[in-house]
């Protein structure tokens, strides 16, 4: 509730902002030409304040790091060799997502899928990940998710396709409000199917929904909806790519010298300081533990009277302090799904061609919108949304920037002629994906950042959640910074981008 005020309050702020568009008569550098101005053709610029923090949302400022295992690889896989790599600031989830995110988002599918039931069924997370031959867990498949004393526990039975779509709706439900809070539009709870607001739609024209007020139309002088060049409506929230999961976890601007020098005085083998897993001295709490983890065989939460993280299986989604970038748990308690395609050499020497150093990923399928046969995109699907479909090789062969429309095998060192033998001589395809954290149902060497693992992206565990993650559009240090170090030359000030 405190977060869902806190975003009302900053969307309520940056709608007063925008609120005019109008620069006070400013006129093109480029041109003369009046800017905002019906008489002058009605071209409009934004006295833009920048991109406000969505729901739940911590901005992530972006940097160079060492990506990659920080401690002896003790299962001698070498699947995370260190090599440097720069990622772009972001957005991540401050936690995982609960019960009760989750629960909102079936509520929704349920009461507004009408028509298709099975869009609600297919969303279901797996409770049944509870069950084990030899172990007493029944209690929890009825529970755990169902049970209002898990609320703010992480959902978990949530496979990767499944973690993806809720992403996708989330997004909706966010801009959706956005627009609301803007006074554009009335709400609609009521909408059903096809009539869902879904935000590649409106922006399209294909969504028109219970308007209260348009924005201003200065070329024809009525209304029209508002286009993403408005910088109303947020890009979409994601599953995080591993270089983007891993940066944020290890949080290295805690070890920062100062604000003002490029100087990490200690690496990190976990989103602390350390090579354990508990408190130094913080207040009375030394030797208190971090995370919710594993400590050894059969010991999942210590000694009645001394229980060390307090939970047997997962904890609450704000349990333990979160690190030097706001955000909780990103060691233990669930490991975590990411976007990307696990390959076994990642950062190998031997491999430099397979990654590139700024923001790193393996798993692009790249898309485009459907065009019918008079150019324009096709009607909506039965569920609100825009069709779209795969980029084919041939497209793209004459291009210069990327040559394969899906990218996921793209310089693996396979042999084309042959595939991975799943099943047979491996356990890794083009469906593996990469999952990070470690969780309560792990050893402590799992909860390094560096350290990965995969699973099947249609699979799903009782030790695996997720959290969401979205694009920042702008500069790179939040809405203060300017693109660039600023100084003075002679009486004019001057910005000089390097």
């Amino acid at each position: 509730m405190k977060s869902l005020l806190k975003f009302m309050t900053v969307a309520f702020t940056a709608s007063l902002i925008l609120g005019s568009c109008s620069k006070g008569g400013e006129t093109s550098d480029a041109t003369g030409w009046k800017y905002n101005d019906p008489e002058w053709g009605g071209f409009e610029k934004l006295d833009y304040e920048g991109q406000i923090t969505g729901p739940n949302l911590v901005l992530i400022e972006g940097g160079t790091f060492s990506m990659g295992l920080t401690s002896e690889d003790v299962t001698f896989e070498w699947n995370n060799n260190p090599r440097r790599v720069t990622v772009s600031s972001f957005y991540m989830d401050e936690t995982e997502v609960s019960n009760s995110f989750y629960k909102e988002y079936l509520h929704w599918t349920k009461t507004h899928y009408v028509s298709y039931p099975e869009v609600h069924k297919q969303s279901l997370p797996d409770t049944l990940v509870w069950r084990e031959e030899l172990a007493y867990n029944e209690p929890l498949v009825r529970t755990y998710f169902r049970h209002p004393s898990y609320d703010d526990y992480p959902v978990v039975g949530i496979n990767w396709d499944q973690a993806n779509d809720y992403a996708a709706w989330r997004s909706d439900r966010v801009n959706e409000m956005l627009l609301i809070q803007r006074g554009i539009l009335n709400p609609s709870p009521d909408q059903k199917d096809s009539d869902v607001f879904d935000t590649d739609a409106y922006l399209d024209g294909q969504y028109q929904g219970n308007v209260k007020k348009n924005m201003p139309d200065l070329v024809t002088g009525g209304e029209r909806q508002v286009k993403f060049e408005d910088g109303i409506l947020l890009p979409a929230y994601i599953i995080p790519t591993e270089a983007q999961w891993e940066y944020a976890a290890l949080a290295l601007q805690g070890n920062q010298a100062s604000s003002k020098d490029e100087v990490i005085t200690d690496k990190r083998i976990f989103p602390w300081n350390g090579n354990t897993a508990r408190y130094k001295t913080r207040n009375g709490t030394q030797g208190k533990i971090l995370a919710n983890f594993k400590r050894g065989r059969g010991d999942y939460m210590g000694m009645a009277g001394a229980l060390n993280d307090n939970a047997s299986t997962p904890g609450p989604v704000r349990a333990f302090l979160p690190n030097d970038f706001g955000l909780y748990n990103m060691a233990g308690n669930v490991a975590e799904w990411t976007a990307d395609v696990y390959r076994p050499l990642t950062g190998s020497s031997l491999k430099d061609t397979e990654q590139q150093d700024l923001n790193p990923y393996r798993g692009n399928e790249f898309k485009q919108i459907v065009i019918d046969e008079t150019g324009n995109i096709t009607e909506k699907d039965s569920l609100g949304n825009l069709k779209y479909r795969d980029v084919t090789d041939e497209e793209v062969a004459t291009r210069e920037n990327y040559r394969v429309g899906d990218a996921r095998d793209y310089q693996d060192d396979d042999d084309e002629s042959i595939t991975y033998g799943y099943g047979k001589t491996t356990l890794i395809n083009d469906e593996s994906m990469v999952i990070k954290g470690g969780s309560w149902a792990d050893r402590l060497f799992w909860l390094s950042p560096g350290a990965r693992k995969f699973k099947q992206r249609d699979k799903s565990d009782r030790s695996l959640g997720f959290r969401c993650a979205m694009t920042r559009v702008g500069g790179e240090g939040g809405n203060e910074d300017t693109g660039g170090n600023t100084f003075k030359e002679g009486k004019k000030k001057v910005k000089r981008r390097y």
